[in-house]
């Protein structure tokens, strides 16, 4: 039995070291190249030296302006994330349409993450169709940065950068 437990140990280091060294690298900079990653973005300088920084990006065969309009509508309560329905959502579908309530967006405005959609991250400030900052300062930053191609396409980035609460019971999902 001993050796059993001792395998399931070594087993279980290792998969935890696997993922520090080759996941969770990924996973902070999934589908954005080094130059994005390492890019300064409007709203950096609000949080300085985070330490949690996360730089995600995925092109959009779009215009920023066409993209602008699903991107202010985002958050619980409102559009949804356009992502995992049953674990983003709440079960609820994301919209699959613009919605004209939903387009003035203001700084102040809070955008939902709550299942509530009261509790979440306000919007610090907008500049259409290229940058949407959301902040909780001094603590967090999410920002979307929209980036016309030569092609047509759309670079959308997204960071996020935090100072971990190690005593706050939210710091569970920053692990993830």
């Amino acid at each position: 039995m001993t050796s059993l437990w001792l395998g399931a140990v070594v087993i279980l280091l290792l998969s935890a070291w696997a993922y520090v060294r080759y996941g969770r690298p990924w996973q902070l900079t999934w589908g954005a190249t080094p130059q994005e990653v390492l890019r300064p973005l409007p709203g950096d300088e609000l949080v300085e030296r985070p330490t949690f920084n996360a730089t995600r990006a995925i092109t959009i065969h779009a215009s920023p302006e066409q993209i602008w309009p699903w991107l202010v509508q985002v958050g619980v309560k409102r559009a949804g994330w356009y992502s995992y329905d049953f674990l983003d959502n709440f079960m609820r579908p994301s919209a699959d349409r613009i919605i004209p309530e939903l387009q003035t967006l203001v700084p102040g405005d809070v955008m939902g993450m709550s299942p509530d959609g009261k509790q979440g991250i306000a919007v610090h400030s907008l500049d259409p169709p290229h940058t949407m900052i959301w902040a909780t300062l001094p603590d967090t930053t999410w920002v979307w940065q929209l980036d016309a191609t030569p092609d047509g396409s759309t670079r959308l980035l997204t960071r996020v950068r935090s100072h971990y609460r190690w005593l706050s019971p939210s710091i569970a999902f920053s692990m993830l």
